[in-house]
């Protein structure tokens, strides 16, 4: 059943709203503006009622802060006014409400502009989470990656966490193409990005396909050694999938990794460490590949085998 928060401190506004709308949703109602902002970011809502004149904050300015969050930003917002003021509407309009319904309520109305637009709601996180995953793989796509990692690099910066950036590929995987087809070959790749991305479930964690058959991951929270032992934990998983390779590459399919770790400051560009990875993956390579090379800002490096 979807969810619906009612803001509004008139208790026995939201209560109607309330009787109108409890036989078909889980609707939840709060009086303050602050309870209805933390309850929003907590409570997995399909849609906010929001009142607009409030006593602690309007709702012009819930609002805002709804659009301005992460957690919130894409829950639709009908405001609730008995302001007739088309200044009014055209405001909410252009801070991010949906629509924008006039006091008093008529039920059948306010059924049915709820009913259209949590079904709006649905069709475009469906749309949302499409543009985001690889078709092939179901992890997310580059598209995904680029935005999101540069988000969580900034939230290390602000928390002062230690930040890891790698980059893996599947080893001589043109050669498994050429011996096994391309069909088979997509079938390593979904196995590889699907037993790698079990390893990466924390908030702070992102995995995504970079192209190909090429990986990319960050995580916060583990310093050097921790990361390095943690990746060598990812590629032995990934060898002990046991795909026959070509016997005269491999006996199974593998991945070489390459990754830094380092406490990101403010003013430092995530791609030059982006970089870093890539040539601590081409280390990898170079040192006879089905291994992890990682460094710490270039200070420190730890190779997993010796050539």
């Amino acid at each position: 059943m979807d969810k619906i928060l009612v803001i509004d401190d008139s208790a026995v506004q939201a209560q109607f709203l309330c009787s109108i709308l409890q036989a078909d949703y889980d609707v939840t109602a709060c009086h303050t503006a602050k309870e209805g902002l933390q309850m929003a970011k907590e409570g997995g809502y399909a849609l906010i009622l929001l009142d607009v004149i409030m006593p602690d904050m309007d709702g012009f300015a819930v609002l805002k802060e709804l659009k301005a969050a992460e957690l919130t930003r894409y829950i639709p917002v009908i405001l609730l006014t008995s302001l007739a003021d088309v200044q009014y509407e055209e405001r909410g309009l252009l801070l991010g409400a949906v629509d924008y319904v006039a006091k008093p309520f008529n039920p059948v109305i306010i059924k049915a502009r709820v009913n259209t637009h949590i079904q709006l709601y649905h069709y475009q996180a469906e749309f949302r989470q499409q543009a985001t995953i690889d078709g092939l793989t179901g992890v997310a796509n580059r598209r995904h990656y680029e935005g999101e990692a540069v988000a969580k690099w900034r939230e290390a910066v602000r928390f002062g966490l230690p930040f890891s950036v790698c980059m893996f590929d599947i080893d001589k995987f043109k050669v498994y193409n050429d011996t096994f087809g391309h069909q088979a070959g997509d079938h390593v790749i979904v196995s590889v990005a699907k037993t790698a991305a079990a390893f990466f479930q924390r908030s702070t964690d992102l995995f995504a396909r970079y192209g190909g058959e090429e990986f990319v991951a960050v995580f916060a929270g583990n310093d050097g050694e921790a990361a390095f032992s943690f990746m060598k934990t990812v590629r032995q998983a990934v060898e002990d999938l046991h795909i026959p390779h070509d016997p005269s590459v491999n006996p199974w399919v593998t991945v070489s990794i390459g990754g830094v770790t380092l406490l990101p400051k403010p003013g430092d560009d995530y791609n030059t460490y982006l970089k870093l990875a890539d040539t601590m993956l081409y280390d990898a390579k170079r040192f006879g590949r089905n291994q992890v090379v990682w460094s710490n800002s270039g200070k420190e490096q730890w190779r997993e085998k010796e050539s």
